[in-house]
């Protein structure tokens, strides 16, 4: 699973920052990891400043499934931490479903046996 991370120029990117962002994503979707191809971050600040505060932090992330559209939440809160964190819950329940309801569809086939 490739991780790509991008910030808004209101975010100082840095290795650290990769680092933890990796971290987060990589155990929240350890279970289904095998089914994503890439995963792509946006961190932004809405009010353009270098402060947290009032659900300003803003986190999308984008997850490409194998065979399937990319699938996206967004996530914001007072924190960075929180943003990401919440993101991360999000996109793990939103996959969660996506392949559940993959697997309902699949065992509930009626396609006629091939000859």
């Amino acid at each position: 699973m490739q991780i790509q991370i991008r910030t808004d120029h209101n975010i100082e990117g840095h290795q650290d920052l990769a680092d933890w962002l990796s971290s987060v994503v990589e155990d929240a979707l350890s279970r289904v990891s095998d089914r994503i191809t890439s995963i792509d971050i946006h961190l932004s600040n809405q009010n353009n400043e270098q402060q947290d505060g009032n659900d300003s932090l803003r986190c999308m992330m984008e997850a490409r499934l194998e065979g399937r559209q990319p699938i996206a939440v967004t996530n914001q809160a007072d924190t960075l931490d929180r943003a990401v964190e919440g993101a991360a819950d999000k996109l793990t329940h939103l996959i969660d479903h996506t392949l559940g309801k993959l697997k309902h569809q699949a065992s509930h086939r009626t396609d006629p046996p091939l000859s």
